[in-house]
């Protein structure tokens, strides 16, 4: 009789022993959106950028925070339509991907990668639009910013000279080329020669 007793006083503890609880992240997560008020309406970059990080640590510190990624994702996919607008698709590329990692049906995110992937081959119609004297925001405005490493700046004479190179759909190269800030000249490999 006294072996049962003793594996229930031993049992008993166990059952009794208080479950671990789950840790708060509820006044970590209040100070995350306190920064998103700061960082609402027209504040600086340096703010919203802030908001960002502190976002993206939260996410990484607390990986099944649902709300916490949901939220991160939008910021993604802001962040990486602004990136569209100024022409760095490149880089609006990564944010998408990044997305996509953690949310594989996101139709925005797909939509916007397919969008930044054409954008980075560019067509002879675009090439077309380019004008002698355009500035470099002119360019990027139609063609985006070429990716890192697809540009060359040189000076001679008291003169800058810049190139900026773009892959084609056609499956060759284009080049943009800037003397002193200004459209002197385009060309493509693939297609005939532009009417600049």
């Amino acid at each position: 009789m006294r072996r049962p007793i003793l594996v229930l006083v031993l049992l008993f503890p166990l059952a009794c022993a208080p479950e671990t609880p789950e840790p708060d992240h509820q006044k970590e997560w209040r100070s995350v959106l306190e920064r998103k008020k700061a960082a609402g309406g027209d504040t600086s970059a340096a703010t919203r950028q802030a908001y960002a990080d502190s976002l993206a640590a939260f996410v990484r510190k607390h990986p099944n925070h649902s709300r916490a990624r949901e939220v991160y994702h939008r910021v993604q996919l802001e962040f990486a339509e602004e990136l569209m607008a100024l022409g760095r698709h490149q880089d609006a590329v990564r944010f998408y991907r990044s997305v996509l990692m953690h949310d594989a049906t996101n139709p925005e995110a797909h939509r916007g990668l397919t969008e930044a992937a054409e954008r980075l081959a560019i067509s002879m119609e675009k090439l077309e639009q380019l004008e002698k004297g355009m500035s470099h925001r002119d360019v990027a405005g139609i063609l985006g910013k070429p990716i890192p490493g697809w540009t060359v700046k040189t000076r001679h004479r008291g003169l800058t000279v810049e190139a900026w190179y773009y892959r084609t759909t056609a499956g060759g190269i284009a080049g943009v080329y800037f003397r002193d800030g200004e459209v002197f000249a385009a060309e493509s490999n693939s297609d005939a020669p532009l009417g600049l």
